[in-house]
């Protein structure tokens, strides 16, 4: 008998579900997912969510769904679910068998440990970032205004990790055109062009920014 599965996928912001770039790519790998053992996906379900809050209506549905078609639920990564102990803890009594794609052999002990980490790794940043902003006050710093010797690293940082994370949603998307046949960094970046999907800066593709998305990627 095929297995039931019913598909779960969610991004953080408006913004990116508006793109469809982390949807994509999350869609993508339950798909390859499920077509590689075989089941059928009888519901999917998207949620533009916070990761630290828990009251996500679409989960709820998919849950639901999973009860009703006797299915599982399938996410493309782990840390889609939540970064929170309790959550992931009132998933489990829900009585739905959930798999992700990233990791289909976690043991129920598995996921409660990375989410205890995935919890405190997140209460040890919020408390670096108090403790940061209590010593620039005692130091009569201004907060807001950025320490000038480290602002030019801290603001390079981040753009190389946006552009990094950029990568990493759109290659699947990049991968699925050059499996229809399109090999040519300009053929792939009007494909691109074509299905609506934005750069790393928001504007149109081009072959050198095909390239530069290529190259981020290890393959």
């Amino acid at each position: 008998m095929t297995d039931k599965l019913v598909a779960y996928v969610r991004v953080s912001t408006d913004k990116q579900g508006r793109s469809g770039l982390g949807l994509e790519a999350q869609e993508a790998a339950v798909a390859k997912f499920a077509e590689a053992r075989g089941g059928e996906i009888v519901a999917r379900f998207v949620e533009v969510e916070s990761g630290k809050r828990n009251d996500r209506p679409e989960l709820g549905n998919a849950l639901a769904a999973c009860r009703k078609h006797r299915a599982t639920l399938v996410i493309a990564k782990l840390d889609r679910l939540a970064r929170n102990v309790a959550f992931i803890a009132n998933l489990m009594e829900s009585g739905v068998d959930f798999i992700a794609v990233d990791m289909p052999s976690a043991t129920r002990l598995t996921i409660h440990i990375l989410a205890a980490v995935a919890e405190h790794e997140r209460e040890m940043i919020s408390a670096r970032t108090k403790a940061a902003l209590q010593a620039r006050r005692a130091r009569g710093g201004r907060l807001g205004a950025p320490d000038p010797t480290i602002g030019s690293a801290i603001g390079v940082a981040r753009i190389k990790a946006r552009a990094a994370a950029h990568a990493e949603n759109v290659m699947p998307i990049i991968d699925s055109v050059r499996s229809s046949g399109i090999e040519t960094l300009a053929g792939i970046a009007a494909a691109l062009n074509a299905r609506g999907i934005r750069s790393a800066r928001g504007g149109v593709w081009h072959a050198a920014t095909v390239a530069r998305v290529m190259g981020r990627v290890p393959r």
